[in-house]
């Protein structure tokens, strides 16, 4: 297969005013109605998703760019807008400079795709899917057959499971095929949804591993991810997106910086007053912090200095319990939104 062609003065995506709506049927009336149909009419309401409104960005050649949020929240609509899966309602995307509606055909080319529902064919073994996606994508099938061992090896896999029955494997299993796919067919951008869901410990971090040695030899990622960890230990930039527009976008540790503060003291108050106010030690706790929470028996102080915080901390209520942590990106998006990305 000859490769495609492309400027490398371009950027790798181009997000434009991308608007892409869902319409939901509603079934009208009381539940026994819905149910039985009584009186012969059930009558259907139609409401409009957005799920993604709006949005713009731009994935530079050699990163690995991250897109968070919560669950509805538009990122794997967005996702499947990139690699051609959906089509967008407005606004215009493009890949490496093909846009993905005119070029659909050359952006598919470009692009592989991971996600928490793959598809395979579950009779066949690991090895027979990947070497039908090899040669769909031109890959040489002798070199394919010996990356494939490697790659499955490297991510857990026994070499004996590799030529057993895909629906004889776990879902955590079938993951790590999913992604030896996309590192066998050697795609320009790589498209993650939630690559890391059902893996172990072990295979999260072979699997980052595997994803910086990609981005060293120039290949460009765009990754969802519900692991905060996952997103400050890889992402060079991201969006954050809630509702389906964004609402953040930066490097990690400059959006927790502008957001929040480097560190969050945590106080154990559970035999505290009721209000913070109540209790003058309590009050001039928070006047140290650039922003408080209150969490049922927690007192959260949002800081920068958060050692001298902990010391003043333990001087003022010697039995409390008090710790300290490095503020995340979750601590910003609770911030911008007012709720957790799990929600």
């Amino acid at each position: 297969m000859i490769p495609v062609q492309f400027d490398p003065s371009l950027p790798a995506v181009s997000v434009r005013h991308a608007v892409k709506t869902f319409g939901v049927e509603e079934k009208a009336g009381r539940l026994w109605q819905r149910l039985t149909g009584a009186n012969g009419v059930v009558q259907h309401k139609k409401r409009s998703i957005r799920a993604v409104d709006d949005v713009s960005f731009e994935v530079h050649r050699r990163e690995i760019f991250g897109i968070l949020g919560p669950n509805g929240g538009g990122k794997s609509t967005l996702v499947r807008l990139l690699s051609t899966l959906l089509i967008p309602d407005s606004g215009t995307i493009t890949v490496f400079g093909y846009d993905v509606l005119a070029d659909e055909r050359t952006v598919k080319r470009l692009l592989n795709r991971v996600s928490v529902d793959a598809a395979f064919f579950k009779k066949l073994s690991p090895l027979e899917n990947l070497m039908y996606a090899a040669r769909l994508y031109g890959v040489d099938p002798v070199a394919a057959r010996r990356q494939t061992f490697e790659i499955l090896q490297r991510l857990g896999i026994e070499r004996e499971a590799v030529t057993e029955p895909m629906e004889e494997m776990s879902r955590g299993m079938q993951q790590k095929v999913a992604i030896a796919r996309a590192f066998l067919t050697q795609p320009v951008l790589l498209l993650l949804d939630e690559p890391t869901t059902g893996l172990d410990p072990q295979a999260r971090h072979l699997l980052w591993d595997r994803l910086y040695r990609l981005k060293q030899r120039g290949v460009t990622l765009v990754l969802t991810t519900h692991y905060m960890d996952e997103a400050e230990q890889l992402c060079d930039r991201l969006v954050i997106m809630d509702k389906g527009k964004i609402v953040a976008e930066g490097r990690p540790r400059d959006l927790i910086k502008q957001h929040v503060s480097s560190h969050v003291v945590e106080v154990d108050i559970a035999n505290g007053a009721r209000s913070v106010s109540e209790r003058p030690e309590l009050a001039e706790l928070t006047a140290l912090a650039k922003r408080h929470e209150r969490h049922q028996d927690r007192l959260l102080l949002y800081v920068d200095n958060g050692e001298e915080v902990v010391a003043k901390a333990a001087h003022l209520l010697p039995d409390a319990e008090t710790l300290i942590r490095r503020s995340t990106l979750e601590d910003v998006f609770l911030k911008i939104t007012g709720r957790g990305l799990a929600e």
